[in-house]
């Protein structure tokens, strides 16, 4: 059966491969856990590449990522997973005592896109979005370590977040995907169809969604700025660097009134990007307790 990804990447390979923020946010980690972080965001970037893969039938890709799950299988009943990438992930996952579950709740999440999964309510759409992302920041706790269960649920909270802000930001380029992660009970209240959202019409209709969106989106920064315990926000560095960054981001979408439709494609350009980061490791330095997203101006 032919492949979707390259045969055996590595996951520094994975990782130049990918200009994305999270590869940014690791640079101010201790040596260990930044190379344990490079590995499960290479995984993360590998079974994502999997499912994005267009050239490939859905079948494959399907086949591909439950090739994975069987491999990461092995790895916690004692057995090599026969699969070169998984063989380099797999003293990380032993070693930082990473959950199948948690593995495998990604895994699903992939699946969901490969399925056509449509998100009729909120709730449905924040299942997906635990899975692609709240379940990834479950798995970087045990890396940066952790000791109050507040910590989970600012996991929890973050993940959404970020996700419901790449969720906004990509809407045009997921429905050329043929997916459209916006609930459908929402875009109806609004008067709004899949159809107007594949059709990428920005209207004073979409707009109003949006703004909606953006609320709910604004309480999930808002839920993990006050859910951090301090005891353990040393150790969040890289997951508040990603909370500043694509803070940055969800401003930007509100300044341009959600309108990812015409123009540009809306994006941090990479010195806002490093501007944030050093402006949140400096706030770290300082000994500041207050995250540096969550806040809109007015408040």
């Amino acid at each position: 059966m032919s492949r979707a990804v390259e045969p055996n990447p590595s996951s520094q390979q994975i990782t130049r491969k990918s200009a994305s923020n999270l590869a940014l946010a690791f640079i101010l980690l201790p040596k260990e856990k930044r190379k344990a972080m490079v590995c499960l965001y290479a995984f993360c970037r590998l079974v994502d590449d999997i499912a994005d893969e267009e050239s490939a039938p859905v079948v494959v890709r399907l086949h591909e990522l439950n090739r994975y799950r069987e491999g990461i299988q092995k790895i916690f009943d004692g057995f090599g997973p026969g699969i070169p990438f998984l063989e380099e992930f797999a003293p990380i996952i032993r070693r930082y005592h990473i959950p199948y579950d948690l593995l495998n709740e990604l895994l699903k999440g992939m699946e969901m896109d490969l399925e056509g999964m449509q998100y009729r309510t909120w709730e449905e759409l924040d299942l997906y979005c635990y899975r692609v992302a709240s379940a990834v920041g479950l798995m970087s706790l045990r890396i940066f370590g952790f000791t109050r269960p507040e910590t989970e649920e600012y996991a929890l909270a973050l993940g959404r977040a970020l996700q419901y802000t790449n969720i906004l930001r990509d809407v045009k380029v997921d429905q050329q995907k043929g997916r459209i992660y916006l609930p459908s009970e929402e875009l109806a209240r609004f008067g709004l169809s899949r159809e107007d959202i594949a059709a990428g019409r920005y209207t004073e209709n979409y707009r109003q969604f949006a703004q909606t969106y953006k609320e709910r989106t604004l309480g999930y920064y808002r839920q993990a700025r006050e859910l951090l315990p301090a005891v353990d926000r040393p150790n969040m560095i890289a997951a508040e660097l990603m909370g500043a960054v694509y803070w940055q981001l969800f401003l930007k979408l509100i300044r341009h009134q959600y309108n990812v439709f015409d123009g540009k494609p809306i994006r941090l350009t990479k010195w806002e990007k490093t501007q944030r980061i050093l402006l949140t490791w400096l706030r770290f330095k300082l000994g500041s307790h207050a995250p540096n997203y969550g806040v809109l101006k007015g408040d």
